[in-house]
């Protein structure tokens, strides 16, 4: 009976504990519930209020002005002459006068090949010469006494005439063994050192003629009937030449030659440019782009960030009367740098929207802030006229 009682007493306890275990939980469980719910409600105000805050954004309208596209062509840049000085006689390299980069003068003596030999020919021409005059003049004082026939004479005097060219072969052989500058311009690399021997045609050294720089470059057939109907309209501007520093040239370059024909793989035609360079600034053999600018008026431009693509085709967003934005599909006819040039699609007059393209769908109201576009354009790369 005695032990009855005693486990009847423990189970009792055992469930007094639980009870206050449950009721322990239970207050947890409330609690936690009342927790989740109130940062649910604080979630949705504040996505709520992130939504209406999102739905605030930037409208402006297209911008209608004369403006001017732009073309980069990859250039080659060459001086108006530029030559490769040869030697004509074979010999020493006796002399030096100019150094390497050196600006010289028309007619400056640049290279000596030592002369002894063509000196010697030369004298011996000389003493020839000098021989066949004695006997030319005999002999016409002969032919006067009516000695000797006028045949005679002739001989004579054809052998005169025959020592009197290999004098001048002579000579002509001795200024060989001096090598001047045929023009003003600037000495490259000197292939040859002094003592060298020198074969006939053996290369010296290169001359390059910088007051002028031709540049050539390739366009498109494209681009070149765009640039032939410019240029009969009067309407061409002339090009410019970004260096490779990505500064442009400070003179301006004008198109005077186009070749007669199209590479029928490349689809290109060249084109060659001239550019004073009074400083010479640009040297033989430098790369760059010529710049062509059109000029184009009265078009109607957009900020590029305004459209967005969908395959092949470009759209905007244009806020109607009821605030509510329509994608509409427009045609590009031009690229600047942040813009772009409407061929179709959009008036001067209609909104768009400028930011939040992707938070946006067709038909839906928003609130916006309207910009000005002329102040909302400043902030962009910009060339107008």
């Amino acid at each position: 009976m005695l032990l009855l009682k005693a486990s009847f007493r423990r189970f009792l306890i055992f469930k007094v504990k639980e009870f206050l275990v449950d009721q322990y939980l239970m207050k947890r469980i409330f609690m936690l519930l009342g927790f989740v719910a109130s940062f649910s409600q604080f979630s949705c105000s504040s996505h709520l209020e992130e939504e209406e805050k999102e739905l605030h954004f930037k409208v402006s309208s297209a911008l209608k002005m004369d403006t001017s596209l732009s073309e980069a062509f990859v250039c080659q840049i060459q001086s108006v002459n530029h030559i490769e000085l040869r030697a004509q006689e074979r010999g020493f390299l006796q002399d030096i006068y100019v150094d390497e980069g050196e600006k010289v003068e028309k007619g400056q003596l640049l290279f000596k090949i030592m002369p002894k030999l063509y000196e010697a020919e030369m004298q011996s021409a000389q003493a020839e010469l000098n021989f066949v005059n004695i006997e030319l003049q005999n002999t016409k004082s002969l032919a006067d006494s009516n000695i000797v026939s006028n045949n005679e004479l002739a001989m004579a005097k054809a052998k005169y005439d025959k020592a009197k060219a290999e004098l001048s072969l002579a000579q002509l052989h001795l200024r060989f063994t001096e090598i001047r500058a045929p023009f003003s311009g600037i000495i490259d690399r000197f292939e040859v050192r002094k003592g060298s021997l020198i074969e006939e045609g053996d290369l010296l050294t290169k001359l390059s003629d910088n007051t002028k720089m031709r540049v050539y470059f390739n366009v498109t057939e494209a681009q070149y009937l765009d640039y032939s109907i410019r240029s009969k309209e009067g309407t061409f501007n002339s090009v410019s030449l970004q260096m490779a520093n990505q500064n442009i040239f400070p003179q301006i370059g004008k198109i005077e030659t186009i070749e007669a024909e199209f590479d029928n793989e490349t689809g290109n035609i060249p084109f060659r440019a001239d550019f004073p360079n009074p400083d010479g600034l640009l040297r033989h053999g430098e790369t760059g782009n010529i710049v062509m600018s059109s000029p184009l008026f009265g078009v109607i431009i957009i900020p590029q960030k305004a459209t967005f693509e969908i395959l092949d085709k470009t759209f905007v967003f244009v806020i109607n009367e009821d605030h509510k934005v329509e994608s509409r599909e427009i045609t590009i006819a031009a690229a600047l740098e942040d813009l772009y040039v409407v061929k179709s699609g959009l008036r001067e007059d209609e909104q768009i929207l400028i930011e939040g393209l992707r938070k946006v769908r067709h038909g839906q109201e928003i609130e916006f802030d309207f910009f000005e576009p002329k102040k909302l354009f400043a902030e962009l790369k910009l060339y107008a006229e």
